[in-house]
């Protein structure tokens, strides 16, 4: 998982790449119920880079793409949206990677 630095960083895998954008924040108990799965999902996705987002790092983008709820994924291929899981539910390992894949059969 990439763990931008800066706002320049992260802006570099919006705009190329096919990459999936965790947000998380180390307070959020629903956040860490799922990091521990994450490696397993990244593995089972190879095609995407998987970048975490600090959401109280970038707390101004998240309110730019609408981010009001963690943890929450969105999904940006060469700087196009193609979805997004943003909800303040707990998600399960299974209901990440259904939205993955269903991603992956709706792609143009």
């Amino acid at each position: 998982m990439i763990i931008p630095k800066d706002l320049e960083e992260l802006a570099t895998y919006v705009e190329k790449g096919q990459n999936i954008f965790f947000f998380t924040a180390d307070w959020c108990g629903d956040c860490r119920y799922i990091h521990p799965m994450m490696p397993e999902l990244e593995a089972s996705f190879p095609e995407y880079q998987w970048i975490e987002v600090d959401r109280d790092a970038f707390i101004d983008v998240c309110v730019e793409w609408g981010i009001f709820g963690i943890p929450s994924f969105v999904v940006i291929k060469d700087g196009k949206e193609l979805g997004r899981l943003v909800n303040k539910e707990r998600k399960t390992k299974e209901e990440i990677a259904t939205f993955i894949r269903n991603l992956s059969v709706n792609k143009s």
